[in-house]
């Protein structure tokens, strides 16, 4: 690498450390190999995780919390720092904690309705569910522990439990806007696979009529060409 490639790569380094505050390998790596990729990158981040949208930092921040515990994300510990930035405190940390324990335990309630409803009838799989959720959380209001259930449900890849946080938010009336944000913080650290799949679950559910969705949300569901290539090679 010549001199003059090498002050290049520390002046780019240098202002994606500006902008967060920190640098992981992968940074160095792409500004080393490929500075278009840290461009694009630097942008959806940004967009993603940096830019105000619709929820609080606070808020954004108790479900970032969520995330990263269900993806084992160790190396995210600034958003420890961001969270209590923020006005979090140490029963947020539990709740946040706490939310997304029964989150990722959604398992086997999960299992519960998949395998044993019959034979457990009348007992509701997922009734249970959200009246655990109702207990474990009580330092954090409802509305965020649906959030951060949603973004940890899509992080594990559970479209059951995620259809039950889906509807209970609805009936708790947390703002759809704000469960967009929520589920799309879970694209960097959970798969943007999974987030794809989230929002065809959240898709059907409107057009099943399950969920009372708003005019504008009743649109985007009922816009047509959706199905990506397999639609689009069948016509």
């Amino acid at each position: 690498m010549s001199a003059e490639t090498a002050a290049e790569l520390e002046v780019r380094l240098a202002s994606v450390r500006a902008k967060r505050g920190y640098l992981l390998p992968h940074h160095g790596l792409m500004a080393l190999a490929f500075p278009k990729l840290l461009e694009g990158y630097d942008a959806a981040y940004t967009a993603l995780a940096l830019d105000d949208r619709v929820l609080s930092h606070h808020d954004r921040e108790f479900v970032w919390l969520g995330v990263l515990c269900a993806t084992d994300e160790r190396v995210a510990t600034h958003h420890i720092r961001k969270f209590r930035d923020a006005g979090g405190t140490d029963a947020g940390i539990g709740a946040a904690f706490a939310a997304a324990a029964l989150a990722i335990g959604a398992e086997a309630f999960d299992f519960a309705a998949r395998d044993w409803a019959r034979q457990l009838e009348p007992f509701d799989p997922r009734e249970a569910y959200l009246a655990a959720l109702r207990r474990i959380a009580p330092d954090a209001p409802m509305r965020l522990v649906h959030l951060a259930g949603l973004a940890v449900q899509v992080c594990r890849a559970r479209w059951r439990p995620f259809a039950w946080h889906l509807e209970a938010a609805y009936a708790d009336a947390v703002p759809e806007e704000e469960m967009a944000e929520a589920i799309s913080l879970a694209m960097f650290p959970g798969s943007v696979p999974y987030f794809v799949e989230a929002c065809a679950a959240w898709q059907r559910l409107i057009l099943e009529g399950v969920l009372p969705a708003s005019p504008r949300f009743q649109a985007w569901a009922r816009m047509t060409g959706q199905g990506g290539h397999d639609e689009a090679a069948s016509r």
